[in-house]
């Protein structure tokens, strides 16, 4: 790609800094776009054109195609790189943990994040669920992570990407990371792979 595509999203969205992370690992050119979340900003017409389910990310493409979902734009940008195996069976592990990240990591450590961080909520007021199977997530990590440097292997790949996102921010969502050594030496690992610096807080 020779001309930027253009990212909208918002800064403090882990699901959007994926995104905005492989572009700048793989010196994809970019123009990044603030759309404020809490704000009502995905709710807006101007952006209901550009994805009507009404969530960032949205990358807009240098030909004008839009594609939508954290996980499908990485991967599409990642084609060809080394963060996607080209081995059948390591591509299908690297896949496994991108959808078991949406599916049992992102909807507990994420959503509890949000609402404790963004909407202010107090903790006994949330499901419980939602601690309780976040813990379950850092759990699997854990033991996943003492048997290999990387989540689907001994390299990097968007599996790691993927899961770094909310994995370092877990604390503001009321999960301490002391008792998960081995998330936290990966975390730092991903963390200078990708040249994006330990996390410094929300945004």
């Amino acid at each position: 790609m020779t001309e930027p595509l253009t990212i909208y999203g918002d800064p403090g969205s882990g699901n959007c800094l994926k995104v905005k992370w492989v572009a700048a690992h793989l010196g994809i050119p970019a123009v990044w776009r603030d759309v404020d979340v809490p704000g009502g900003g995905t709710r807006r017409p101007e952006f209901l054109t550009l994805n009507p389910a009404g969530r960032v990310p949205v990358v807009v493409l240098p030909d004008g195609a839009v594609l939508s979902e954290s996980n499908a734009i990485i991967l599409y940008l990642a084609e060809g790189s080394a963060l996607v195996p080209a081995e059948p069976l390591p591509r299908a592990r690297m896949l496994q943990w991108m959808f078991w990240e949406q599916y049992s990591h992102e909807p507990y450590i994420a959503v509890r994040r949000y609402q404790l961080h963004y909407l202010g909520r107090a903790p006994e007021d949330l499901d419980p669920k939602l601690a309780e199977r976040g813990t379950d997530a850092l759990r699997l990590m854990e033991a996943t992570l003492a048997r290999s440097a990387f989540m689907a292997g001994e390299t990097l790949t968007l599996a790691d990407v993927a899961l770094v996102a909310y994995t370092r921010m877990a604390h503001e969502g009321g999960f301490d990371l002391a008792g998960f050594p081995a998330i936290r030496a990966w975390v730092g690992r991903v963390e200078g792979e990708l040249g994006i610096g330990p996390y410094a807080g929300p945004a």
